[in-house]
């Protein structure tokens, strides 16, 4: 009997202990979607607003989406969806009007740069086009390292690397293809260019000299600007 007994004391306590072991519950976790640096500070849509530095208005943004990320590093401004600007001057005449498919703004150097159809027209009629371009606040400058176009009503540049002020009134353009007057550039810049136009002359005396001239053949090659 006491064996009995005994037998189904253990029973008894076999039972509530499976039974507390299912009322047990553990949690499941996973790691977050999105680390937290990569959480944007503000997010805003359908923007038309003015910029301003020390009291003056700079520019104008227009843009689909505006998004704030002061979490990663370097911090910035970011328009994945293109942006419009409108460039003043101090008596808020526009200077320039710039567009492009994306858009950084480092908020921390003051720099932009504009990706993929990148275009400017300025006051004087004059048109750029790139898929890429700096723009240093601080040093008053653009700059783009890849094929960039620049049509103006006199001439038409074409090359590898671009910089110019602020107000693309002043330009460089390096390996360049088209036509342009030499005096839009530095001294240093046009020493070069005269140095260069006195050896090909030198060439093409030696080589006249020695070939006879041949018929030139006309070859067409252009590159479409789009705006």
């Amino acid at each position: 009997m006491v064996k009995r007994k005994r037998y189904f004391l253990y029973i008894v306590i076999m039972v509530v202990m499976l039974l507390t072991a299912c009322d047990e519950q553990h949690e499941h976790t996973a790691p977050a979607i999105r680390e937290r640096d990569s959480v944007a500070v503000m997010t805003s849509y359908g923007v038309n607003t003015l910029i301003s530095d020390s009291g003056i208005a700079k520019y104008r943004i227009v843009t689909e989406e505006w998004e704030v990320n002061a979490n990663v590093k370097p911090s910035r401004w970011l328009f994945k969806k293109g942006i419009f600007l409108e460039q003043f001057d101090e008596r808020f005449h526009v200077q320039a009007y710039i567009q492009c498919d994306t858009a950084y703004y480092y908020d921390q150097t003051r720099i932009w740069e504009l990706r993929s159809r990148v275009r400017i027209l300025t006051k004087d009629g004059l048109r750029f086009s790139s898929e890429q371009l700096f723009w240093d606040e601080d040093r008053h400058e653009l700059y783009s390292n890849v094929f960039s176009k620049l049509v103006t009503p006199e001439r038409t540049l074409q090359g590898s690397y671009f910089r110019s002020d602020e107000k693309m009134t002043k330009y460089y353009v390096s390996n360049t293809k088209g036509s342009f007057v030499k005096g839009d550039f530095d001294n240093e810049s046009t020493e070069n260019t005269n140095t260069t136009d006195s050896a090909r002359r030198a060439q093409d005396s030696i080589a006249k000299s020695l070939h006879p001239i041949a018929t030139p053949q006309r070859k067409i090659t252009s590159i479409p600007l789009m705006h």
